[in-house]
């Protein structure tokens, strides 16, 4: 079943290494996101398997869900997403 969406889905993804996202998004708007924030420290839970940067480069999008996601059913809300990616300077 399709999500309510808040916010435009996402397009597509580039990671800048080590952990660095630049997304693109269904209203054509782009944006970075620092995936830093989810991988490092103590409260990294199931994004510590991707503190690896060749794991955490293995993000692709899910498009069923219009959003990023990685092998082993690790994903990322959209919305949140698209806030992140917004906030950022490098957004557009």
């Amino acid at each position: 079943m399709r999500r309510a969406a808040m916010h435009p889905d996402v397009t597509r993804v580039e990671v800048i290494p080590p952990y660095g996202l630049r997304l693109a998004f269904a209203d054509g708007t782009t944006g970075f996101i620092d995936g830093a924030r989810w991988v490092l420290g103590k409260t990294a839970g199931v994004f510590a398997a991707l503190r690896d940067p060749v794991e955490f480069a293995k993000v692709f999008v899910d498009v069923e869900a219009g959003t990023i996601a990685w092998p082993h059913e690790i994903d990322i809300d959209p919305d949140t997403l698209y806030e992140l990616a917004h906030a950022s300077p490098e957004s557009s």
